[in-house]
């Protein structure tokens, strides 16, 4: 077993419940901007967004399309995928998603148990391709600040997940070597493999138990496994 120093985390999908709170949020748009006038219900809409924003998130991270390219698209073409004409598509659903969906305060099961167990040992850091002010906004509300030093961001570095820079770069941030930190997540290639090119030691977080070919350094299906490994 290494001497780790430093734990660095992801974010969405790992400690934040991107999917809950993503639901909640579309939930509440549905309702708000009246879209059961349509032919499809709530979850549909939700099944659909769900699909649309997964895909423009993995250009994201592939560098192909920027942020204004993914905010401006994905309700557009989740609503157009479902019949809506072009001109009826209400232009403020993306602004009112960025306003709430930050707002909502559910996380994974034993994050919190986990992060105290585990911050009275180790330096604790996020490195995040989500935007800078929708991530803060998120670690507030669901009252992870007190927990982490350093927030690294894909947007205030210029690089994201997978690209070793954004590692290197949290190191130099965090004041550590690669040798000595670990990398928890959900995305195996953002997350794992993107560690794994940075020379650091992985965690993947893998709560539906999916199969897959890559070798982390470790894996988990529930937060409360780090307290056996660490």
């Amino acid at each position: 077993m290494k001497t780790y120093t430093h734990i660095f985390f992801d974010l969405d999908h790992t400690l934040w419940d991107f999917e809950k709170n993503s639901e909640e949020t579309i939930y509440h748009l549905f309702e708000e901007f009246k879209l059961s006038r349509y032919d499809f219900t709530c979850s549909d809409f939700f099944k659909k967004y769900s699909y649309v924003n997964k895909r423009l998130w993995q250009l994201y991270n592939a560098g192909k399309v920027n942020q204004e390219q993914l905010r401006r698209t994905r309700f557009t073409k989740t609503l157009r995928d479902l019949g809506v004409p072009q001109s009826e598509i209400p232009f403020e659903l993306e602004e009112e998603y960025l306003r709430i969906c930050p707002t909502k305060s559910a996380v994974f099961p034993f994050t919190y148990e986990t992060l105290t167990y585990l911050k009275s040992k180790y330096e604790l850091h996020i490195i995040t391709n989500g935007f800078k002010d929708s991530q803060a906004q998120k670690i507030t509300s669901s009252n992870l600040h007190p927990y982490f030093g350093e927030v690294i961001t894909s947007e205030c570095t210029g690089f994201a997940k997978p690209d070793k820079r954004i590692f290197q770069h949290a190191l130099e941030r965090a004041n550590c070597t690669a040798k000595n930190c670990l990398m928890v997540g959900d995305n195996l290639e953002a997350d794992i493999l993107g560690a794994q090119n940075a020379g650091i030691d992985q965690v993947f977080f893998n709560p539906e138990k999916k199969k897959h070919p890559l070798k982390a350094t470790y894996e988990i299906s529930c937060l409360s496994e780090l307290q056996r490994i660490l």
